[in-house]
This record gives C-alpha cells, structure tokens and sequence, in this order.
C-alpha cells in the first residue's frame, strides 16, 4: 500500500484530501498544516509521496521540499497549488517536486496525480509540462562550464531517455517500446545513477541539453 503525507494549512482542505486518499486505497501516513512539522515527522511517518502545499504560514514550499529531500532522499513529492505562476512552478521544480498539480483538478485527475508519482512519473496540470521545459530549454542554450565527459549510456537508455524528455510516462514507455513497467524503471534508475541526477526532471533537463526530445 502506497503511504501518503498530506501537507496543507487549511484543514478542510487537507482533511478532504486525506479522505479522498484513503478511500481510493492510500495509507495516509500523517497530516499536518506546517512545513516544519511536515519534515520533523517525515523520517517517522515514512510517506512514498507527499502532497505538498505551495504557500504555508512558517517556512515556503521550495524549504520543505529542501527539507524532505534531507530526511527521506527517495519521497516523491507532488505539489497542490492555488498557483500556477511561472515562477511558483519552476522554484518548486528546480526544488526537486516531481509534479505540480493545481487544485482546481478534479478528484480522478488528482487520484491519478498521485497514482503516477508514487510510479515515479513527472505530473503537471496541462500546460504547465511545457512551461517547465521551456525553461530548461533555455538553461540548456547557456554556456556548458563543465569539461567533464559525458557518461555513456547504452543504447536502450538513450532511447528511453528521448521518451522521457517527450513526457511520456513509464507505461507509455514500456508499451512503446514492448518492455516490462519494470525494466523501463531500471533502465530510469540506470541512467540516473550513471549521470549523477536525482529524479525525472534533472533527467528530462539533461535529456534536453544533449537534443534527445
């Protein structure tokens, strides 16, 4: 059962959200209206994903990320904003969430949401996917200050990670290429382990500055 952690300062808000997840199978791990408190209690509570609110009252969004990501390297952390203001989206994912979901979405598209990020998939409300590659498109045209040789991938990564970089999630990929969701992981896991990255938006980033999507 996939455990859950439900981070949000309005209570209704968070309470619903808590049940929603529980009736469609989570196991909510904890919930709680503070960032600090949400990465005092990570360790213990354990969470696959977090549903984390952009804008709390004690510490930003962009810090309990930071936070999470301390406590428990391996959360997947799926943002549930009000917002959807370039800048809110694109700290949040150079933060490390692994999607952005706006609460205006309905109840299946949020189930969904969180359904793909505990697979490990990169989840955005429609047109904010392009918005976030825009940028990294134009990170990618700055100037390469690293010397360093890039890792060889093997022909199977690169040709998984051209289908990252389209948005394409794990199924879509191991049914496009006739793999297993399973072996589609590994060769994710792979790759990020031989280029150094961390989750699928560094890999789609890289993926973009070597013109595979």
């Amino acid at each position: 059962m996939v455990r859950v952690m439900v981070v949000d300062d309005h209570p209704m808000w968070r309470e619903g959200v808590s049940r929603d997840l529980a009736a469609a199978g989570y196991e909510v791990a904890a919930s709680t209206g503070e960032g600090q408190q949400a990465v005092r209690i990570a360790a213990a509570a354990r969470p696959d994903v977090v549903v984390l609110d952009l804008q709390l009252p004690d510490v930003s969004g962009v810090e309990v990320i930071n936070g999470l990501r301390g406590a428990l390297p391996s959360v997947r952390i799926l943002m549930l904003s009000a917002s959807g203001e370039q800048q809110d989206v694109l700290d949040a994912m150079k933060a490390g969430a692994n999607g952005y979901l706006l609460k205006s979405a309905g109840l299946a598209e949020f189930l969904d949401a969180v359904a793909r990020t505990a697979a490990g998939d990169t989840v955005f409300t429609p047109g904010l996917a392009g918005l976030v590659l825009g940028e990294f498109r134009r990170l990618a045209a700055e100037p390469d200050k690293s010397d360093e040789t890039t890792p060889k991938l093997t022909e199977r990564e690169t040709e998984v990670l051209r289908l990252v970089a389209k948005g394409l999630s794990y199924r879509q990929i191991a049914e496009r290429l006739v793999l297993s969701h399973r072996t589609v992981q590994n060769h994710v896991q792979n790759t990020l382990g031989k280029l150094q990255l961390h989750n699928r938006v560094e890999l789609t980033r890289y993926a973009i500055e070597q013109g595979l999507d």
